[in-house]
């Protein structure tokens, strides 16, 4: 699927929610470590682009330097490679998924980094993130207490099943805390995948994060 086929599949299922909602892509860009294929989606003109290691991302960040990329960090952060992240000046990180994570980032960083605060709507044990019951509670706690986490809204992961209730339940109650942080000043409800994009969407998403079903088409070319 090209950048194009991906974005009139987004504006289909955006009208089927709301003619109001603007929905951003994040290209993840984990599958190809060749520059070359960054750079042609780049010139059609996609401009965010995900990485879930931060050494992989060094090496994205430092070979795409000319070009002004907003580089979102979407993966598990271990607190050893926060150091190494911030010195990479990312855009976002969208995968704050514990008060700890986020007071750590906090101490380390000297200006408000963007963020997203991780749910694990799904509940799956295999997952990161908060659990929903905590989530509320605490996106107020880090926004009180940490000046450098510009929270910016939530983030989480569909259910890992076929099932399309499950999947559109766990994105559902994630919108449903997104709506509720919106008075806090949360404005990014970052979900759906490849796989399950439309269905985000159609439950209010405004961010997601592409990978495969995207890079797939740019790396066959070569």
């Amino acid at each position: 699927m090209t950048l194009d086929e991906l974005i009139q599949r987004v504006e289909v299922a955006r009208l089927r929610r709301s003619e109001h909602l603007i929905v951003q892509i994040v290209a993840v860009t984990k599958y190809t470590n060749d520059l070359e294929v960054l750079k042609r989606l780049y010139e059609d003109g996609q401009r965010a682009f995900g990485e879930n290691r931060v050494q992989d991302m060094e090496e994205k960040v430092n070979g795409l330097s000319e070009l002004p990329i907003e580089w979102h960090f979407i993966g598990n952060l271990q607190k050893n490679k926060i150091n190494k992240l911030l010195k990479l000046n990312p855009f976002m990180i969208q995968s704050i998924n514990s008060y700890e994570l986020a007071q750590a980032i906090n101490k380390r960083a000297n200006k408000p980094i963007r963020c997203l605060l991780e749910i694990n709507s799904s509940k799956e044990p295999t997952k990161h993130g908060l659990e929903p019951e905590k989530a509320i509670d605490t996106y107020l706690q880090i926004k009180e207490n940490l000046p450098n986490i510009n929270l910016q809204g939530v983030m989480t992961i569909g259910a890992h099943t076929d099932d399309e209730k499950e999947i559109r339940k766990s994105f559902k109650l994630t919108y449903e805390i997104f709506d509720k942080l919106k008075p806090y000043g949360a404005k990014i409800c970052s979900m759906g995948m490849s796989g399950d994009f439309e269905i985000a969407i159609e439950e209010g998403s405004n961010m997601i994060r592409v990978g495969s079903a995207l890079l797939n088409s740019y790396m066959e070319k070569k």
